[in-house]
């Protein structure tokens, strides 16, 4: 996925790379190894995927930067080879919600039900159950104007009202350019009681592995942001400003999953999660 986050790094270098495995630490809560990316990898890929990843990314609309969803009508092959889900929704970007008269949050508002009815329509012809945790893709980072919150919150309560539940993607990294802003925090702290599940991006090393496929993975608070579920630990491509100190990327700067060879070019974004199955998306 592309990002347009901004981060603060001052860590230095730790990444290794450790045998692939999707199993969970045993010292704590199991922790599980799952991939995102925008293009759909193929049915012919997901065995090998699965000898990885216990889950995988499932976009329900136009991935960020893309005029299409090729993951549409693949839910039952995915769900057949094993993986659990994390389901996708992109979300706007501010310079959709910010409109030129002085209606900008009550559009904003408007935006984010319809957006949500869209998400759940999608959800059901995909053929999701209730109460899957759906992500809202929040691509820009720092603390969220008032455009932001309002498109953000009228997002999730419609979703929830639909019979799903709500979760966001979001930034775990503080802004530089935003008094050190963590999103993630920014919106849990204006989001009431409302009950919002947190996928965090933190790709910086330390804390991140880069690039790596642990047997033990990391906990999804280990991101930095305490209450996430899931934690995308690794980019494609890797981010130079922000994961600069990562050493273990392929020399193109992408990420590719250890059982299936570079040249084919599936690169992958990696992620660590609470759950096999972090939206709850499967049937059986």
């Amino acid at each position: 996925m592309k990002r347009t986050f901004s981060a603060l790094i001052v860590w230095p270098v730790i990444a290794l790379i450790l045998p692939a495995s999707a199993l969970g630490q045993s010292n704590s809560v199991p922790s599980y190894l799952g991939f995102d990316r925008n293009t759909y990898p193929g049915d012919a890929n997901l065995k090998a995927l699965h000898q990885t990843f216990s889950y995988t990314g499932y976009w329900l609309n136009n991935p960020p930067g893309e005029k299409a969803n090729s993951w549409t009508g693949h839910r039952a092959a995915v769900e057949s080879a094993g993986f659990g889900f994390l389901v996708l929704f992109n979300g706007r970007l501010y310079a959709e919600l910010k409109s030129a008269d002085l209606k900008s949050v009550a559009n904003a508002t408007k935006l984010g039900q319809s957006d949500a009815h869209s998400a759940a329509a999608a959800a059901l012809r995909e053929g999701f159950p209730a109460q899957t945790i759906i992500f809202l893709d929040q691509e820009q980072g720092g603390r969220m104007l008032p455009e932001q919150q309002a498109y953000i919150y009228a997002w999730v309560d419609t979703i929830t009202a639909a019979g799903f539940r709500a979760g966001i993607y979001c930034s775990g990294i503080p802004n530089k350019d935003d008094d050190n802003v963590v999103t993630a925090e920014d919106i849990r702290t204006h989001a009431g009681n409302r009950d919002i599940v947190f996928w965090s991006i933190n790709d910086a090393c330390p804390p991140a592995p880069g690039c790596a496929f642990p047997a033990h993975p990391p906990r999804p608070s280990d991101s930095g942001v305490p209450f996430a579920e899931v934690w995308q630990f690794a980019q494609s491509p890797r981010r130079k400003d922000v994961a600069a100190h990562c050493t273990n990327y392929s020399r193109d700067g992408e990420c590719y999953p250890p059982e299936i060879p570079a040249a084919q070019q599936v690169h992958v974004d990696v992620d660590t999660a609470t759950s096999p199955d972090p939206s709850h998306g499967r049937t059986r």
